[in-house]
């Protein structure tokens, strides 16, 4: 049995070590761990870049990457208490943008000013405990190579943003968006996609993101 099952196994020393890492009711790891364990964990590519005020609330049990050339931008936040966040090569993660793992992000995508992408979903049915006191749910967010995610846009947990495509600004995506297209709305609707026939970019009836 592996350390990591003992601890799993275990409550009590899951929630000691859970104590030594976290402040209680914190999401941001203590400082020790910034300081001295994350950075001997998470690989950083070449030329990756973090801007000095963005946030990680990064722990040592989940997966963190940034790519060789990948840049998260100023006042960033990125979780990966709930589940693995990688960023692939020449992504970047625009200003003051939130990215809640898991989330799974590939090659040259663009992430504009005030995205959140969240894998992270809130259990609420209970009616005897406040909805902060229930358990989290989690779907993997994954946007393929290439795209390109407008100003406060939202992608909530489980979608998958296909290849080349783009998430309009203010969009609310909640279903997969197919690989080179265009949506946008609240929720995302189709907009334009790729004819390879034409080799063009063309208008479709708006409808919704399947």
């Amino acid at each position: 049995m592996t350390i990591a099952h003992r601890v799993a196994d275990n409550p009590r020393l899951k929630q000691l070590i859970h104590y030594l890492l976290i402040p209680k009711g914190q999401a941001r790891p203590r400082w020790w761990v910034s300081w001295f364990v994350n950075p001997f964990i998470h690989k950083k590519g070449k030329g990756a870049r973090i801007c000095r005020s963005a946030r990680l609330d990064v722990l040592p049990f989940r997966k963190f990457e940034l790519a060789d050339h990948a840049t998260i931008e100023d006042f960033c936040v990125i979780n990966n208490g709930v589940g693995d966040v990688t960023i692939g090569p020449s992504s970047r993660v625009g200003i003051s943008s939130v990215v809640i793992g898991p989330v799974r992000i590939g090659t040259q995508v663009i992430i504009a000013q005030h995205v959140v992408i969240s894998g992270l979903n809130h259990s609420y049915e209970s009616l005897d405990k406040p909805i902060r006191l229930q358990p989290p749910t989690s779907r993997c967010v994954v946007i393929e190579d290439e795209c390109w995610i407008g100003a406060n846009a939202v992608i909530t947990a489980g979608v998958r943003i296909g290849k080349h495509s783009v998430v309009a600004a203010g969009s609310i995506v909640t279903k997969d968006v197919p690989p080179y297209s265009v949506v946008g709305g609240n929720p995302a609707r189709l907009l334009k996609a790729y004819n390879p026939e034409s080799q063009s970019w063309e208008k479709v009836r708006p409808q919704p993101v399947s």
